[in-house]
């Protein structure tokens, strides 16, 4: 160990008034040397209650191994998790975004209140990766992401199948054109073992855009779950962290604005969630990077959409890996110019040096699309403004036939009544479905929608009827949908004031969300309105009173005094 190494974790060896704290530490094994190396955690999100986590022990092991035989003083500590596929559709989804922040709280303090010098952290379902990235970013001490990598596809009569082929299964039952039998076959094959969801849904989206940041190491977001090659993502993970602490990198030198741009390209490149844009935008405020909806609209219109994967296309992640992975594809990218070569990464390297030792696209592969004959020359994720989002909405337009939309709305208070009125035949082509007070504060939680608009999918009704909402869609889910609708109903925004018989205009090459209401009668509303309670005791009463508005990605930590990002709440004329 270089003799210069600084390491805050050496006070423990350096005053005998650190007696007692070393007396702890011994009984959890540390011995004399140990207490002269850098103390580096290893952030676990195992858990038994998802398959995108269970495996995640086995990983945090080989990370210790990792950090260990790098010659530091490793310890796993863990973390919690929600499980956004089995929550999806109850109460219980609006417990996924809040749970984002109390994993990025939680490792703050572990990491804080042990004085630890770096770590590792490793997450696998959706909201994992960006609340251990928050917390990277918050602390800036040396630090690495591991994703815990993707699941296999299912498989059902010799095709690829995962969990958004449930929830539209359940639409093709109730349209009569899938009986129970089906039903129960794509449940029992829909997720074959350990793994996050299969698509270029949230967590592969994000794991992907953790690569582009610099965070993680070189190929390791596409390196599936249930491989050689994760465990070895894990075991130089830690040896990484070390060779951070040695080359004296931070997080924060590494999160600038050009590397969030390298991420919204990738996003935009590989067809990714819609809450990459409020995931990366919680990243961008704990890192303090000045990041902004335009940003995205400014990407959008020079990256084109390359992948055929899931939700809109034919591909999942584990094709991607065959095809030669992530870094495969961001290589192409570079060379189109489209990405920063020169942004740091966790390896010491500058991604372009990164990139030159990565593998080429295979010969034949059909995930990926040339450049220069993409599926789409523009990016899939498009930021609306207008009067009924004066702070912006996010539509994702990849596969779509339709760009634009006016129809009479259907406006419901919550998810539950919104899904009953499509299952009983109440909604037909050409409604706009408005489901709002499911915002940050107003949900609260801005849960996701998957199961709503996978019903609709199911029925048939994906491109005829638009789904807006001020919550959030899943990174399965596809179809007219436009989520993130800010202000949100609790807030006072517009969403609360319109009425079923308003006529709505979608136009996502205009990029313009608005209701046809004069001012007058929107100030008439609104005079009216009073906004609901809030939930009173417990996480999501605490969640409702701190949480940001969506447009500044829905962080708790977002204070009148640091409002330095304050959204501009313009109309478009």
């Amino acid at each position: 160990m270089p003799k210069d190494l600084r390491i805050r974790s050496k006070v423990f060896s350096e005053s005998e008034t650190k007696m007692p704290n070393r007396a702890m530490l011994r009984a959890v094994g540390f011995s004399d040397e140990d207490f002269k190396k850098p103390m580096i955690g290893i952030a676990s999100t195992w858990s038994e209650v998802t398959p995108c986590n269970i495996h995640i022990d086995e990983l945090a092991r080989k990370a210790k191994q990792g950090a260990r035989e790098a010659g530091g003083a490793p310890m796993i500590f863990n973390t919690i998790t929600v499980s956004d596929g089995i929550s999806m559709g109850t109460d219980g989804m609006r417990y996924s975004l809040p749970s984002r922040d109390l994993i990025a709280d939680s490792i703050e303090t572990v990491v804080g209140g042990e004085s630890l010098d770096g770590f590792v952290a490793i997450g696998g379902c959706d909201k994992n990766m960006p609340g251990c990235m928050m917390a990277i970013a918050r602390i800036n001490l040396p630090a690495v992401f591991v994703y815990g990598g993707t699941i296999k596809p299912g498989k059902l009569k010799g095709e690829d199948i995962d969990i958004v082929s449930a929830f539209e299964g359940v639409g093709q039952f109730n349209s009569g054109s899938l009986d129970k039998e089906g039903l129960h076959k794509i449940e029992c094959h829909a997720c074959p073992g350990s793994g996050s969801c299969g698509g270029m849904y949230t967590a592969n989206t994000m794991a992907s855009a953790i690569e582009a940041l610099g965070m993680s190491l070189p190929g390791s977001s596409s390196n599936p779950a249930e491989t050689p090659e994760k465990h070895e993502d894990c075991f130089q993970a830690g040896q990484a962290v070390y060779q951070l602490l040695e080359k004296d990198i931070y997080p924060r030198d590494i999160l600038t604005k050009k590397a969030f741009e390298n991420a919204i390209t990738v996003v935009m490149a590989l067809g990714g969630s819609t809450n990459a844009i409020l995931h990366l935008m919680a990243i961008a405020h704990s890192a303090e990077v000045d990041l902004s909806l335009d940003d995205f609209n400014r990407l959008q219109k020079k990256v084109p959409h390359i992948a055929d994967l899931k939700p809109s296309g034919r591909y999942v992640m584990q094709d991607l890996h065959d095809a030669g992975g992530v870094s495969a594809v961001m290589k192409e990218l570079l060379r189109a110019g489209l990405l920063h070569g020169d942004c740091l990464t966790v390896t010491g390297k500058t991604l372009a040096e990164n990139l030159e030792e990565a593998p080429e696209l295979k010969e034949g592969q059909k995930v990926i699309h040339p450049i220069n004959a993409p599926l789409r020359e523009t990016g899939h994720l498009v930021v609306l403004k207008g009067n009924l989002a004066p702070a912006g909405a996010v539509a994702k337009v990849s596969g779509l036939k339709v760009t634009n939309m006016t129809g009479p709305a259907k406006v419901f208070d919550d998810e539950p009544s919104a899904a009953e009125a499509i299952l009983n035949g109440d909604i037909q082509a050409g409604d706009i479905v408005v489901i709002r007070y499911e915002g940050p504060k107003g949900g609260p939680g801005m849960p996701e929608m998957l199961s709503i608009s996978g019903i609709l999918v199911g029925k048939g009704l994906g491109e005829s009827v638009a789904l807006l909402t001020d919550g959030r869609f899943s990174g399965g889910s596809h179809g007219f949908v436009i989520g993130h609708i800010a202000p949100e109903a609790q807030a006072g925004g517009p969403i609360a004031f319109i009425k079923t018989g308003d006529v709505i205009t979608i136009d996502s090459e205009t990029q313009e969300l608005t209701v046809n209401l004069s001012e007058e009668e929107f100030a008439d509303r609104r005079s009216k309105w009073t906004a609901p309670p809030l939930t009173s005791r417990g996480a999501l009463a605490k969640y409702a009173r701190l949480v940001s508005c969506s447009s500044v990605g829905a962080v708790t930590d977002y204070f009148e005094d640091q409002k330095v990002y304050e959204p501009q709440i313009t109309v478009k004329s």
